[in-house]
């Protein structure tokens, strides 16, 4: 099957050589080529090029994408779909005054969405995990990683995990699944977290590697939730299993937790809202992804992700949504772009290298996504007819794409 895409305003995001990821000064570029061409064979990008170099192509199908912009999907390294129910009524709660921390101290946020999880049969959070994806698909996220979490008990979180591998079996869009097992300290261990963590240790986390349900691993180190010896522990332990870390680090407080991330080689460091300079420098030289998930700090108005001085300081940076019931119930994107730009003063170009390229990498997807390169998969947007790729992040609150496309076919 050959799709041929002709008459492209601009062809975002072209990457002749492989790129593993962007870093810095390198985030202010990004590669178009204007008046383009695209070419799609059996699912996977074929060629692309100027308009005024196309020769003749015996294509199934060709479309017309004059005034429309063509770029990778959103590559979101950083979801929780897969959870039950909602919590609209914390919502509520913190308009009339309450913190996070003050309503997870009352039983709400992350074990409120166990006790419901818990509660709910397995088919039902299928669909209604399964939804969200369609939804996030639509807004057009290509790659998405997955994590539990919201279990907190051997049942709970191998529930999780098999819906997660379920919807990797059904959808064609790339899954990734974290076992995130520490994510709170369920209310029967109170005052004993090394009991719980042993707990995730020795009887969940092999049961999760036995049954390959998780690619990597995560851990919630932050003050009131797990300490620093805490993920010591258990990312020494994911280890020997072959698990990658990916972990919670500095959403309110900086404890260490990125330097025994760097420590462990994780895969990324999530969140970042509160940084010191020590936390930038020990990043520096690593192969570790900061992500920064910016609708999380519109939501809890907490502090953004200070963008400039981890790019300023050389440092790569992609960016999330952090779609979960509780501190961030949207799995957009594209406001996650513009929130990018308008409160971390990210540029378009850094915003959107961030969210694609650096995305990938966030989830070991580089090789296959995240760029249009030739012989990647074919996983794109295209826009409706919008005057430029800036007015993407400018027109936060306009749905922009008029279509979206994974492994070359339009997403119904």
């Amino acid at each position: 099957m050959k799709l041929l895409f002709t008459n492209i305003k601009e062809l975002l995001q072209v990457r002749e050589a492989s790129v593993e990821k962007l870093s810095g000064k390198e985030m202010k570029e990004l590669p178009t080529i204007k008046n383009a061409w695209l070419l799609i064979e059996d699912g996977n990008i074929s060629d692309f090029g100027k308009m005024d170099n196309l020769s003749e192509i015996n294509a199934d199908e060709t479309i017309n994408a004059e005034g429309k912009i063509v770029l990778p999907t959103w590559c979101d390294s950083h979801t929780h779909i897969v959870y039950a129910g909602n919590r609209e009524q914390e919502f509520v709660d913190r308009i009339n005054g309450l913190s996070y921390e003050e309503i997870a101290n009352r039983g709400g946020g992350i074990l409120n969405s166990a006790k419901t999880l818990q509660e709910t049969p397995e088919e039902e959070v299928y669909r209604q995990s399964a939804e969200r994806l369609e939804e996030v698909m639509s807004l057009g996220t290509g790659a998405v990683e997955i994590k539990s979490g919201y279990g907190l008990t051997k049942e709970g979180e191998l529930k999780m995990l098999r819906v997660i591998k379920r919807l990797k079996e059904n959808y064609q869009i790339p899954i990734k699944a974290t076992f995130l097992g520490a994510h709170a300290l369920p209310k029967e261990y109170d005052g004993n977290t090394s009991a719980y963590i042993d707990k995730v240790i020795n009887e969940i986390l092999p049961e999760v590697a036995r049954q390959k349900l998780a690619e990597f691993i995560d851990i919630f180190c932050e003050q009131g939730y797990f300490t620093v010896e805490d993920t010591n522990r258990l990312l020494s332990a994911a280890k020997e299993y072959g698990m990658k870390p990916k972990i919670h680090v500095n959403q309110f407080h900086a404890i260490g937790g990125i330097q025994a991330g760097v420590e462990h080689d994780a895969l990324s460091v999530d969140h970042l809202e509160v940084m010191r300079p020590e936390d930038i420098e020990s990043l520096k030289g690593t192969a570790t992804m900061p992500v920064a998930l910016p609708t999380c700090s519109l939501y809890l108005s907490i502090p953004y992700t200070p963008a400039r001085a981890i790019l300023d300081g050389g440092l790569p940076l992609a960016l999330a949504t952090d779609f979960n019931p509780g501190s961030t119930p949207s799995g957009n994107m594209n406001l996650v772009v513009s929130l990018a730009c308008i409160k971390m003063r990210m540029t378009p170009e850094e915003a959107i290298n961030a969210a694609t390229i650096n995305g990938a990498y966030a989830m070991e997807l580089s090789e296959t996504h995240g760029s249009i390169s030739k012989g990647k998969k074919a996983n794109f947007i295209l826009t409706k007819k919008i005057p430029s790729y800036a007015f993407l992040p400018y027109a936060f609150g306009t749905n922009s794409i008029e279509s979206v496309y994974i492994n070359g076919e339009k997403v119904k």
